[in-house]
This record gives C-alpha cells, structure tokens and sequence, in this order.
C-alpha cells in the first residue's frame, strides 16, 4: 500500500480507537465500541502487512496463525472471575513487546547505534525500561490475582531502599544509553527493568491489585507510543498515547474510589504498622446469626425495598440469572430492588456490572456508591452476595486498616443485613468484617447461587 492511501488508513484507524474509548465508556454502547475498536485493529493489521518490500512473511503469519491458536480459546474460555488476570497479562505482552522491538530495532543489523539521534536512543531507553517494568509487574499481578502466591503485601527486608536503588540504576542506565549506546548497557537496562517491575508489585496486596492493573495499562501504553516513534508509526504513537491517557484516568479514578492517594496504595506496605487488621477467619469463634433460605424469603416477601449488592462470590458461583430471577419475582410483588454497585467491587472496575447485564439486569437498577448509599439508609432489607471488603465497616477507621478510608456500601444502615457466604474468611483484602456479628445481620452460608436458588424456591411456596 503506498505512503499517502497508508497514512489515510491509519487515521481511519486512530478514529476508530478514539471512538471505541467513547462507546467502552458506557454499558449501553460497550459492545459496538468493541466492534469499532477492532475493526482499527484489523484496518491497521491489514495495512502493515501491505507495505511494501515487507521481509520474513512466512515468519509474519507463522507468528499470527501461533497467537490466534492461543489467544482465540483462551478469550473464548475464559471466565469473568478470571477476566482480570487476562487484562494482566494482555498489560504484560503489550509492554514486553514494545521493549522487545525497541531492543530489536537498537541490535539491527547495519544501525550504526553511536550516530544515532539522541531522540531515538532516549525513546529506545524509555521503552525498555518502562516495558520491562510492566511486563514483569503485570505477572507478580496475575500471579496474586489468580492466587499461585500470597495476595497480601509481600515485604522484603530492606525493601524500600532496594526498591528505590533499582528505580534509580534504571533511570542511570537508560540516560547512559543516550551518549554512551552499548549492548552490555541495553542488557542492564533490560535486567534491572524486569527486577524493578517485581518490586514494584510486590507490596501491593488486596483489593489494592486492580489498581495496579490499571497503572501498568498506562505504562503500556507509553512504551507502545514510544516504540511508535522509534520505528516512525504514526498509529502506534496515537494508540500507545490514547492507552497511556485512558489507562492514568481509571487509574485516579480507582484510587479515588479506594479512598486514599495513588501513592497510599503503591507504598503504603512500606509505612504500615503492626496491627490486628488483618484477620485469617479466627473471627468464627465469635456468635454469628444464621438463617435459612425459608427465612430469608419471609424476610424479602415482608419487605418493602430491597437493595442487592454484588461481590466477587456472585461471579465465582454465577448467581447473576437466579439474583434476577429473585429480584423479578419481588418486583411483582411490588417490592422496590435495586443492586448496589461499588467501583471496584469484585476484581476489576465495571465487573458487577458485566455480569448483570449478561442477566439482563436493567441499567436503570444499577445505583453507583452515592446513589446506592441514599437507598440502603431506608432499605428494609440489604442482601450482600459474595462482597465484604466494599462494604466493611473498617474502612471507616482514619487509621489501622488495609481499607482505611475507602468509601464503601453502608448496608449496615439497612434494617436487616443478609449475608450469602462460603464461609466465616475475611475479604480479598484479609481484613475481618465486623458487620457479619451485628445483631442485625444474618448469615446464609453456602454457594451463592445455590443458596438464591432455594430462596427462590421458597418465594414461589408463599
């Protein structure tokens, strides 16, 4: 494809991705953003395999048929409660190839690297570095999130200043790239980089971990950018930028919606002190109120309003069809429902509301944090579905707790509080919910959707 038709492509290609952000930023218009969105994908695909005198076709679609056969079953199998770990690792391939084809394009065959312009060697250092970070950031995440370690903060001794050591030589080997470009340098800024990523996760912990998705999203997008001036494409630099911009908004968004600065939730491990925050389910030992699903659907069928608030456990047992089912059956009663959506309940931001839209949950049932709070304080009943750090009492403490100061559900204002558990173990982010012992509680243990399966049975007995 010539210069001018390829140039004219890929600006069909960019606006295509700045709508798709446009249609992703709503659930009604979600879908066709998706659409849009890959459609500049494949546009842009199609016109880079159309260049002309492109080289090594067959390793090209070799390449392409290898990452279909994987990525195609993976996305189709995969499931929600499993999404974030996907995000996290589609955040790391995007970073390590940006540093792959920065180091790629430094190593060419015939570049003379010490002539090389100062910009080119300070965006080829900047891609590297940042790439490295994010590639092995996004897998300490994934690695948390999918629980092959500990989801809680892991300190290592002396752990902030080695951290800051390896942030600082980072940034010392990507400068000395600039007027002194070695491959012994290249390589140190590629080992440190990938060390620093791991260090930079690894005190990060609970429901802090999405947050960090979302950070290494934007460092992503930087090191797409920069690997798109490098290589002189106008498309990578406009993705990369529009990734990198989308990526910081949610990640302030997040960490407004925890409560507490960005810089709280990154290096706060490092300033926390010794307490009784977290809590491994020794809690049980203290007098709890049980109820039966026969109880429960008294409780709902006297009921005059009803807010359901959804958490990971809903996700885990797929209980968002028998939920709705539930909640249709009181709406013909006459009852008011509603669903409570916190920002970052479950694993990712807009989680909850994914999986009651796959049960045709109407959007207009679907109250954010502040609208979802003026509802719970005249609710005659709170039913809470597999969430617990969204709506612990803890984070109301100043101080103390891995959830201070996060805003959450007040479903302890509601008259009853009923609970669909496994069990008696605290949250994602470990800290015991007091809320389980109030008198106004009860508890309904078991798999959620089992549990709402015979609550809804009981309603249709009455």
């Amino acid at each position: 494809m010539s210069g001018a038709w390829a140039d004219t492509a890929y600006l069909i290609a960019g606006v295509c991705f700045i709508l798709a952000l446009k249609g992703l930023s709503a659930p009604r218009t979600a879908r066709l953003g998706t659409l849009v969105g890959a459609s500049g994908a494949a546009l842009a695909v199609i016109v880079a395999l159309t260049t002309p005198h492109l080289k090594h076709l067959g390793l090209i679609f070799g390449a392409i048929v290898v990452g279909v056969a994987i990525g195609l079953p993976t996305a189709r199998q995969v499931r929600m409660t499993a999404m974030p770990q996907l995000v996290a690792l589609f955040n790391g391939v995007g970073g390590g190839a940006a540093a792959l084809v920065a180091a790629v394009e430094f190593l060419r065959p015939g570049t003379a690297i010490s002539h090389a312009a100062t910009a080119d060697l300070a965006a080829i250092g900047f891609t590297i570095l940042v790439g490295g970070v994010s590639f092995s950031g996004s897998l300490i995440t994934f690695a948390k999130l999918q629980e092959l370690m500990t989801t809680r903060p892991v300190v290592l001794p002396a752990g902030r200043w080695l951290t800051i050591g390896t942030a600082s030589a980072g940034v010392l080997f990507g400068a000395l790239l600039v007027p002194w470009p070695s491959t012994a340098l290249l390589a140190l800024l590629a080992v440190v980089s990938l060390v620093f990523g791991v260090l930079f996760v690894l005190p990060v912990g609970g429901a802090d971990v999405p947050i960090v998705i979302s950070l290494l999203n934007a460092f992503t997008g930087l090191t797409v950018a920069a690997s798109g001036y490098v290589l002189g494409n106008t498309l990578l630099v406009i993705a990369g930028t529009l990734v990198g911009a989308s990526g910081t908004l949610l990640t302030r968004m997040m960490a407004a919606a925890m409560g507490r600065p960005l810089t709280g939730t990154l290096f706060g491990a490092f300033t926390a002190t010794a307490g009784g925050a977290i809590g491994d389910g020794g809690g049980a030992a203290k007098p709890v109120r049980t109820s039966s699903p026969e109880d429960v659907a008294i409780l709902l069928g006297y009921a005059r309003k009803v807010v359901f608030v959804p958490g990971y456990g809903l996700a885990v047992a797929q209980a968002q069809h028998t939920v709705r089912e539930v909640a249709d059956l009181l709406t013909a009663r006459g009852v008011l429902v509603a669903y409570g959506i916190h920002p970052v309940a479950g694993r990712m931001p807009g989680h909850m509301n994914v999986l009651l839209a796959e049960a045709n949950v109407p959007y207009e049932s679907l109250l954010e944090l502040d609208a979802a709070n003026s509802e719970l304080a005249s609710a005659d009943v709170a039913v809470v579905i597999g969430a617990n750090d969204v709506v612990n009492p803890a984070a109301r403490q100043p101080t103390g707790s891995p959830i201070s100061g996060m805003p959450i559900l007040d479903v302890d204002l509601a008259r009853q509080v009923v609970f669909c558990k496994r069990s008696m173990r605290p949250g994602f982010a470990g800290v015991e919910n007091e809320l389980l012992y109030a008198t106004n509680t009860s508890l309904l243990f078991g798999d959620a959707k089992e549990s709402m399966a015979k609550v809804l049975a009981a309603l249709k007995a009455q």
